[in-house]
């Protein structure tokens, strides 16, 4: 059996169909619900993102916007994951085997509820509904123990943000599963309100002044160019949170996966935030 997020749930495992899967918040939650696809799209990239650890034998399928049919063919899985940012494919897919595809970052509407749910109606769709009611369970035990740890910063708003540029950021709302997860172990969220994308994106640095006594979560991987800019940039340094000390980096992270990169986020944050103490 694959081994499952760090430190995350462990729910499982028996007799199931074979997978594949497009979209990585499909892949990652079969794999925590013990049952990691055959094979994944831009498979480097999804091991070195998260912490889901998946076989040594799994098959890449390329890009997931593009995905190799032959190669999917050749896997033979009984189900394959996707979601809607891949349904112009659904018809090449159908024709290997059936999809199940379910529409989780939907403008406006909290992810969290949703990764949750994909728990249970993911093992439904596989015929093994009691691993997703463990899998729900185990969660919900994961986010009540990090909301213990994470309880002395519950007064204090906290702005997530991903850096692209010296001048510009991308900020989560509510509806980010960031966010979501943020308010799920009882911190609040400084942005807010929700995103026509889950983020808000350009968003001018001088926005983020008005943030003056919230903490900084910077997610992501800040490109050394910009990194660079930043320490020499006025406007950064002379931001309250940065002058204040009251910036976190918690590295690249899925922003756009399922409950195991949730869970990862919080942990990050919770470390994070016990480093400070």
């Amino acid at each position: 059996m694959a081994l499952l997020p760090r430190n995350a749930v462990a729910v499982g495992s028996s007799s199931g169909p074979r997978l594949a899967a497009i979209d990585w918040a499909m892949a990652e939650t079969a794999a925590m619900l013990g049952h990691p696809p055959a094979a994944i799209a831009e498979l480097r990239s999804f091991r070195s993102i998260l912490e889901t650890q998946i076989p040594q034998d799994t098959v890449d399928l390329g890009l997931r916007g593009s995905p190799n049919l032959e190669a999917l063919s050749l896997v033979a899985p009984d189900l394959i994951l996707s979601s809607s940012y891949y349904v112009t494919y659904a018809p090449k897919l159908e024709r290997i085997a059936p999809v199940f595809s379910q529409s989780i970052f939907v403008p406006g509407e909290p992810v969290l509820p949703k990764v949750m749910n994909l728990l249970t109606s993911m093992a439904q769709r596989m015929d093994l509904p009691a691993l997703g009611q463990n899998a729900q369970r185990a969660a919900a035990d994961a986010v009540a123990s990090l909301s213990a740890r994470v309880q002395r910063w519950s007064d204090r708003p906290f702005l997530l943000i991903e850096i692209g540029d010296p001048r510009h950021v991308r900020v989560y709302g509510t509806d980010s599963l960031f966010g979501g997860m943020t308010e799920a172990i009882g911190l609040r969220n400084a942005w807010g309100s929700g995103t026509r994308f889950a983020f808000a994106a350009p968003v001018p640095m001088e926005s983020i002044v008005q943030f003056s006594d919230a903490w900084l979560v910077i997610t992501g991987d800040v490109p050394i160019q910009t990194e660079n800019g930043l320490s020499r940039s006025a406007l950064w340094n002379a931001l309250p949170s940065v002058r204040a000390g009251r910036v976190l980096r918690i590295g690249d992270m899925n922003g756009f996966g399922g409950m195991p990169s949730a869970l990862q986020f919080a942990r990050e944050l919770a470390r994070s935030l016990e480093e400070r103490a």
